[in-house]
């Protein structure tokens, strides 16, 4: 009963690449058919075959015993509320808040497109990806970012490069980040155990950005014309900002509600416990204040509309579903399967979540941590040892830039770059560029900071 999962990934993967399947497979709904599709399918294995008792963590933990009738009605009620009233509803309102706060901040203008201005861009991209969400900082700077080099011919490996930190590597500070962050902060991580992660973040970040300096300065720049140079020197424009005064303090709201109003646990100073669904609530309040208070007209220039984070919804119903028995298996099975170190757990995930979607991966491997015996003098972080906890979540932040698929944002960003008239590489095409720069630098990063 992996199959679904299984296929459900596979869908995500290949679909897009198919020329048969490509234009079908943008449609949400499409999506939605697919995800609905395999869901039904796991859910009737629990409902008419699965014989052992099964665990519920909705609204608090139970124990399922199979029904004598042979139709286990309680069983797809608990399977349906471990998935989507437990994990599901509190990761896509994240997700949904982020992104369209976000989208009432436009930055505008056209810097002199060098090196060192487009370093800046990511680097603060790189920053802000912990504190906004990488979906966040994506979309608030990318189309600034284009608009500066839009008199340069060679754009396409800042925007790779783009990718690699902003996307990707530049959100492992908060679980706010990065959806696999956000999944273990959802399984009892700490708010704040992430923060420990700056020292690997600032390694990757730093050598990616000296890389994409000296990759720029000595292989690209010095190919543009003169002609286009001058012109891009005559059109600069300072940056504006707008929307900023609403939404930001907003931003921090979601990240305040996401920090405290955790039902699990009591408010700092207090023994008061959120109630279930508050922070989410929050949340939403939060993103009807941003589009009440916000201007339209900054959402207007930003091109800003729901796929993208209706894409992510209309996918995670599958996932989070069919991924069930995944987590079983591994709960039982995880420690039989050899994978003990915290680098070969760096790895595995990291690879896995290069070619499938990063914040499934993350929960397999944390949940195949958490049946292992714990390092000797290692620290516990939500039943799971502390250095394999890093090698997983560094793994699955960091390596989801392999691929355009191995993280929502990749594809968000490709898109607006090539709507942009930026003829961005293929598949295959981006993962030459991945493999050449960001592989050694995430190797050394594991060898130094993991292994």
């Amino acid at each position: 009963m992996v199959a679904p999962f299984a296929l459900m990934l596979g869908a995500i993967a290949i679909l897009p690449l198919i020329p048969a399947t490509e234009h079908w497979w943008e449609s949400n709904a499409s999506r939605f058919a697919v995800a609905s599709a395999l869901a039904i399918l796991t859910l009737a294995y629990y409902g008419v075959m699965h014989e052992a008792p099964v665990e519920g963590h909705w609204p608090a933990h139970h124990v399922v015993e199979a029904s004598e009738s042979g139709l286990n009605l309680d069983t797809v009620g608990a399977m349906v509320a471990n998935a989507l009233f437990a994990e599901y509803v509190p990761f896509i309102v994240l997700l949904f808040s982020l992104y369209t706060i976000s989208g009432g901040i436009r930055i505008e203008g056209d810097l002199q497109a060098n090196p060192m201005t487009n370093a800046i861009f990511m680097a603060a991209g790189g920053i802000l990806a912990s504190f906004i969400g990488t979906t966040g900082a994506a979309m608030l700077l990318i189309r600034p970012l284009l608009e500066t080099n839009q008199e340069r011919k060679h754009v396409v490996h800042t925007v790779v490069f783009f990718i690699f930190i902003v996307c990707n590597c530049g959100g492992c500070l908060l679980p706010i980040g990065d959806p696999p962050l956000f999944l273990g902060y959802l399984r009892g991580v700490d708010f704040f155990w992430t923060l420990q992660l700056w020292q690997p973040w600032l390694m990757c970040n730093g050598i990616l950005l000296v890389l994409y300096l000296l990759v720029d300065e000595l292989f690209y720049y010095r190919r543009e014309t003169e002609a286009d140079i001058t012109r891009d020197i005559h059109h600069i424009r300072h940056l504006k900002y707008s929307g900023v005064l609403v939404n930001l303090p907003l931003l921090l709201g979601v990240v305040a509600a996401v920090a405290f109003l955790d039902p699990s646990k009591a408010l700092p100073g207090t023994d008061w416990h959120p109630w279930m669904y508050l922070r989410e609530i929050v949340q939403i309040g939060l993103v009807g204040a941003s589009l009440w208070l916000g201007s339209k007209a900054v959402r207007e220039a930003n091109g800003f509309n729901y796929h993208a984070i209706l894409e992510v919804a209309a996918l995670f119903v599958g996932i989070f579903i069919c991924m069930q028995p995944a987590l079983q298996i591994l709960n039982e099975q995880g420690p039989k399967l050899g994978i003990d170190g915290p680098l070969a757990f760096y790895w595995i995930t990291g690879g896995l979540s290069s070619v499938l979607d990063n914040a499934p991966t993350y929960v397999v491997f944390f949940e195949t941590a958490k049946t292992l015996s714990q390092v000797p003098g290692d620290a516990v972080v939500a039943g799971v040892s502390e250095s394999r906890l890093v090698g997983i979540a560094l793994g699955a932040v960091f390596m989801g830039a392999m691929t355009y698929i191995g993280n929502g944002p990749n594809f968000m960003v490709k898109a607006i770059a090539e709507k942009s008239g930026v003829k961005m590489p293929s598949f295959f095409g981006y993962m030459l560029y991945s493999c050449c720069f960001l592989l050694p630098v995430l190797a050394l990063v594991g060898w130094r900071m993991v292994g």
